[in-house]
């Protein structure tokens, strides 16, 4: 006998689901370390390239540039020379802060847990 399908209780949001669009920003490859490197202060483009090992020149650009465009991160040219570049932030962007910390989190369990689970197989 087939199971009757339930129907949610839970209505969609107005204008679309905030969920997704907020998952879609930093489910982004590289997206999280970004904001993550810059949540203690802002960085310079050369300085955010040697945080976060393995991404290159043309993919870091390529997310600054979506981050900045959905409010989460500015971009201030410094009057040096040669001119620089850095980024920080926005109030919005702080508030992904507390998300992210909550995934490292998770992400710390689930690396202690696949850890003894070598232990345990290890010993079998």
């Amino acid at each position: 006998m087939a199971l009757k399908m339930r129907k949610s209780k839970v209505d969609p949001p107005p204008g679309g689901c905030p969920l997704s669009t907020c998952l879609n920003l930093i489910s982004g490859t590289w997206a999280p370390n970004i904001i993550w490197y810059l949540s203690e202060a802002p960085r310079r483009f050369s300085e955010l390239k040697a945080d976060i090992p393995g991404i290159s020149a043309k993919m870091l650009t390529t997310r600054l540039k979506e981050l900045q465009d959905s409010g989460v991160i500015t971009r201030t040219v410094l009057p040096t020379s040669p001119p620089s570049v850095e980024y920080a932030l926005t109030d919005l962007g702080f508030e992904l802060v507390p998300a992210i910390n909550a995934i490292v989190a998770v992400g710390h369990k689930l690396k202690s847990r696949q850890s003894q689970g070598r232990v345990n197989q290890a010993a079998e």
